[in-house]
């Protein structure tokens, strides 16, 4: 690796810290997503109200935490395809509960909800922040993140002389973080998180806050080799097409695009994605098939122009996989083995966990060459069942060809994951690869 090449990476790395930082819920990051396009030309959309788009034209929709963002190439016309990114915007952990201030024995307590599958122990002993909104009696949304206000401390070893053989906590008891102390039959956590939000403590009639780890990434290891930071899965992915989408509208490139690069940023990934911001719910239809009006489409049932649309897209789903890890060997493939700062991965499965065929392999491998770009597999272990992502479920609604890919990472599902800061890069490049095809 050159200097120059050295450089690149760290500033990359960098930047996906500040965009981590900026986007402590799937809200935040929504938001976060559509400022920066914004600042780079393109044209925020309403659902609610007619699209105006134009050749040439560059335009991006949030959806409460989902964002969609493309761009009309200017000889764009009714069967003109689709190349689509596909990340999500929301990561495990916990969510505040109705009711939510609790405590006891003279300690202030935050009622939370498990959200999807963290691993519940990485979340101890930490500065956590409350994110999300406020919704006001008027219906207004309030972007809200406090500073560091709550702690999941953990048993000290002298009252658990077990706890190093095996740390198990109950999802009920042993995850309800503190955040003051006093009389919490008085305490209203929900004023703490309005006065930070500056809307009377009245006026709140609803709210969508989660839990965020309040500390800031780093680029540490032999050659700056390594990145640790919450919320990897899946905010890699989207910064990765974020900052190839930047490139993509800064080059001539844009210009003779033959197809119309999408970026799809989904919420509820976690959850199962069953959401109407998830990549099982419409978002992605709907915004397709009014591009596709836009431009001259027959779009509604049996629409000839639109299908063949469809027939000649892509989507790439975009979302972290598992490096062999060093200290458990035998939970990967004996033989197929990714590991971080080698590249971003291709992911495969036979029972359709991922969608990659060989069409999808040909495909990844052209657009990686393309950039310059090393290409991994990854493949489970038979023994050891397997995740999944919006690749399967999107492409089943919509029957667009799509393959699954992503970077490797350890920690998966921690408060706080690694990942190797080249792959990162290549991730990026990739994507612009496959935009500008």
């Amino acid at each position: 690796m050159t200097s120059t090449d050295s450089s690149t990476v760290r500033a990359h790395a960098e930047d996906l810290i500040d965009l981590v930082a900026a986007s402590p819920s799937a809200l935040h990051a929504a938001a976060e997503v559509a400022r920066r396009l914004e600042a780079a030309g393109f044209t925020r959309l309403s659902e609610s109200e007619p699209w105006g788009m134009v050749p040439g034209g560059r335009y991006v929709l949030v959806r409460d935490g989902a964002v969609l963002a493309w761009v009309v190439p200017a000889s764009a016309g009714a069967t003109t395809g689709f190349h689509v990114l596909g990340a999500h915007s929301d990561s495990p952990g916990f969510r505040l509960k109705p009711q939510p201030s609790t405590g006891s024995r003279g300690w202030l307590q935050a009622g939370v909800e498990v959200y999807g599958g963290p691993l519940l122990n990485s979340w101890l002993d930490r500065e956590l922040v409350l994110a999300g909104r406020l919704v006001t009696a008027d219906g207004a949304s309030h972007l809200v993140a406090t500073p560091p206000l709550l702690r999941l401390p953990q048993l000290a070893i002298h009252l658990d002389r077990a706890a190093n053989d095996g740390l198990a906590l109950d999802k009920q008891t042993q995850t309800q973080p503190v955040w003051g102390v006093g009389d919490a039959s008085g305490a209203d956590l929900l004023a703490e998180v309005a006065a930070v939000a500056d809307v009377p403590r009245a006026d709140v009639r609803g709210y969508d806050l989660v839990l965020a780890d309040s500390a800031r990434g780093a680029v540490f290891g032999a050659g700056e080799a390594f990145l640790a930071v919450g919320r990897l899965d899946d905010l890699a992915s989207v910064h990765a097409g974020l900052r190839a989408f930047e490139r993509l509208v800064a080059s001539s490139a844009v210009d003779a695009l033959t197809h119309v690069p999408v970026l799809a940023v989904f919420d509820h990934e976690e959850v199962g994605s069953a959401s109407r911001t998830g990549a099982a719910g419409p978002l992605l239809g709907d915004v397709l098939g009014r591009i596709g009006a836009a431009l001259g489409a027959d779009v509604g049932a049996g629409g000839e122009d639109h299908h063949r649309a469809l027939a000649d897209s892509w989507l790439v789903s975009s979302d972290v996989g598992h490096s062999v890890h060093p200290n458990y060997a035998g939970r990967h493939d004996p033989v197929v083995q990714p590991v971080l700062g080698s590249g971003p991965i291709l992911k495969i499965n036979a029972n359709q966990r991922y969608t990659t065929d060989g069409a999808g392999e040909a495909a990844w491998r052209g657009w990686s060459e393309a950039a310059g770009v090393a290409v991994q597999e990854f493949v489970s272990n038979n023994a050891v069942p397997c995740g999944s992502t919006i690749g399967p479920i999107a492409s089943t609604r919509l029957g667009i060809r799509t393959l699954d890919v992503g970077i490797p990472i350890l920690s998966m599902h921690s408060a706080r994951e690694l990942a190797g800061t080249s792959d990162l890069l290549d991730l990026s490049l990739v994507a612009e690869a496959f935009w500008r095809a």
